[in-house]
């Protein structure tokens, strides 16, 4: 069994963990009015960008999501939230040197003592969850576990599905699809471009990933037979009806959204094995990029 299938495997564990720890952790997460930046490279970005929808819906105040080789951190904002699992990636750094010093800064990492961790004011640490394996699972969901959680999101039917999602059969149909494209509506959209990122990283698989209502506006030129769209938020009626008539096959949500984002780990390593490749260190890869 790969590291990647046992890390993924561990995820209601480092949930439950999480949540028991939310007071404590709460002290470092931005404040009910606070105009906050969160920034993220990779899966840091797409749960940076799920937070950040999900916190202005809340009424949270305004949050904006950067990739961190395009924040703007210039802007007025009362916290810089920085999202990186290793702590040690360049462009994270980069980024916040160049933070105003009256701009509080909170670390969310998995490695104690690192870059980011000490360019911080504050810290939560999360090296429960840290993985071994290059491609990111029980991580970043136990991050956005900790972030929806204190933004009073409740996490009970992400806690009840998971289990399904960990041993639910995968269906044949996504394992010979060619081609899927993931769709989510709202603080959804990340979690799809992270279920489909999986994919990429860990089979080099032909994947997309959209808001609900863009895929219409061009990349649904994409879907056919052999291939599948699989959505983590309901679709409009005639969406549906539309994906259908181009003969690919639909997946509509099942479980709550964050239990299918680890079904679509599950899909990833599978088809990683099946392709012959090795989930646990992708090709071209690493666990943090560090830039000359």
């Amino acid at each position: 069994m790969s590291l990647t299938h046992q890390e993924i495997d561990t995820q209601p564990q480092c949930w439950e963990y999480v949540l028991r720890q939310l007071p404590e952790y709460a002290k470092a997460l931005p404040a009910k009015g606070e105009r906050v930046a969160v920034i993220g490279c990779g899966t840091s970005l797409f749960m940076a960008q799920a937070y950040a929808h999900l916190r202005e819906d809340l009424g949270h105040g305004p949050t904006d999501a950067f990739p961190a080789s395009a924040a703007r951190l210039h802007r007025p904002y009362d916290r810089v939230l920085a999202l990186t699992r290793s702590g040690t990636t360049t462009e994270i750094l980069s980024a916040l040197g160049t933070a105003p010093s009256s701009t509080r800064v909170t670390t969310v990492t998995a490695v104690p003592r690192s870059p980011a961790a000490r360019a911080a004011d504050d810290v939560i640490i999360l090296d429960h969850a840290d993985e071994r394996s290059v491609v990111q699972t029980r991580y970043p969901t136990t991050q956005l576990a900790l972030l929806l959680a204190h933004l009073g999101h409740d996490l009970g039917q992400a806690l009840a599905d998971v289990p399904l999602a960990l041993s639910a059969p995968l269906d044949p149909r996504l394992l010979a699809a060619e081609q899927i494209t993931f769709l989510g509506d709202g603080w959804h959209a990340g979690l799809a471009h992270e279920a489909a990122l999986k994919v990429r990283e860990a089979a080099a698989h032909w994947t997309e990933s959209y808001p609900v209502m863009e895929y219409r506006h061009g990349p649904i030129a994409v879907a056919g037979p052999r291939r599948a769209v699989w959505s983590l938020s309901p679709l409009p009626a005639d969406l549906a009806a539309a994906i259908a008539a181009t003969g690919a096959h639909l997946r509509g949500p099942e479980l709550d959204p964050l239990a299918e984002l680890v079904l679509a780990q599950r899909l990833a390593v599978r088809l990683a094995e099946d392709a012959g490749r090795d989930p646990d260190r992708p090709a071209h890869l690493t666990r943090s990029v560090v830039l000359a």
